[in-house]
């Protein structure tokens, strides 16, 4: 006589629910199987590397989005080696400027000299020594570059955050008072302002206060696109009908999510400002005497450049140099950053 189906009770069930990972082998995303949680791993086991999606590729646990970055950043010998040399041009330019003999603005009782043991970069008409100036003038051009990228950083992420949370009114007048600045050349701008302030104030402060208030365009637009994209997105709406404030929203919510392309422009905008800088200054309207720039070192080594080939070689080439570390670490901060990306190159 068949027995009659009884149903399984709850106890049955929790019974069955009880079975816990540390019960079974667990297969992992690799495909391997994985031991019991209460099983520590032996010392000197290697800790597992991430997936192409972020993933621990045993235990399946996302990673934090500063790693992944970080990951994907440090996977890039050009960008590594960017950043190694700017931090080491930034570290030499201080320690020069304290421990060297000779002083930036110093005369010595050599007058012209070539490079030598006693000035490994020569020495000018006056009696400079010359690798002294340099530090200085690396020093100087990497506090400007990083006041003006802070100050275009704030200013055109203020500008562009409220432009495409808020749209409408707020969007248009912002907007196109951002096109009024960007069809003024810049140039012409900075000419004007550093022929009227910069000859008054005389050091690097006032010009990168200069270049900061005319660089910050760029920056507002690129905020304002990712805000108008970001507004529409669903966490978005669910933080409103949470009771979340416009400005919690905004700081909390979508600023984290478009601070990728602020970073990556940030840079370009310390490589931009260093060249806007060098300019001024060499056109006599930078910093100005007795401070020293690599800009004022190139303009005054020019004149000299096929008879005395150190005062022009060394300045314009730590110039390039400088620039070049910035624009590998920008484009390797790129590409970390570009959410596209999802392979790590081993």
């Amino acid at each position: 006589m068949t027995e009659p189906f009884v149903p399984p009770s709850r106890t049955d069930e929790g019974s069955r629910a009880a079975l816990t990972e540390g019960d079974l082998d667990v297969t992992g995303l690799s495909g391997g199987t994985q031991s019991a949680p209460h099983e520590h791993p032996r010392a000197g086991v290697e800790v597992p590397a991430l997936d192409q999606h972020g993933l621990d590729s045993q235990d399946g646990k996302v990673k934090g989005q500063t790693r992944l970055v970080a990951r994907r950043f440090f996977h890039q010998p050009m960008a590594v080696g960017g950043l190694i040399l700017f931090a080491l041009l930034g570290i030499a330019s201080s320690v020069i400027g304290h421990v060297w003999k000779y002083s930036y603005s110093q005369i010595t009782n050599q007058f012209a000299a070539g490079p030598s043991g006693a000035h490994p970069f020569g020495v000018d008409d006056i009696g400079h020594d010359l690798m002294a100036q340099v530090a200085r003038g690396v020093e100087k051009d990497i506090q400007t570059a990083l006041l003006v990228a802070l100050i275009a950083m704030v200013i055109g992420t203020t500008i562009g955050a409220i432009a495409g949370y808020y749209r409408n009114f707020a969007d248009n007048l912002l907007m196109r008072f951002v096109d009024l600045v960007l069809s003024v050349p810049i140039l012409a701008v900075l000419i004007v302002l550093g022929h009227l302030v910069s000859r008054q104030a005389g050091n690097w402060f006032w010009v990168a206060v200069i270049i900061g208030v005319l660089a910050w365009t760029y920056v507002a637009r690129l905020v304002r696109a990712d805000f108008l994209s970001l507004r529409e997105r669903d966490f978005i709406e669910a933080a409103r009908a949470l009771g979340s404030t416009n400005r919690r929203i905004i700081l909390r919510h979508m600023l984290p999510n478009a601070i990728g392309p602020i970073i990556v422009n940030g840079t370009l905008t310390v490589a931009t400002s260093i060249i806007l800088e060098s300019t001024l200054s060499y056109l006599g309207l930078g910093i100005q005497p007795p401070e020293v720039s690599l800009g004022t070192l190139v303009a005054s080594g020019q004149s000299s450049a096929t008879t005395q080939w150190w005062l022009f070689v060394f300045p314009a080439g730590f110039l390039v140099l400088l620039i070049l570390c910035i624009f590998l670490v920008g484009d390797g901060l790129r590409e970390a950053l570009d959410p596209k990306k999802t392979r790590v190159r081993a």
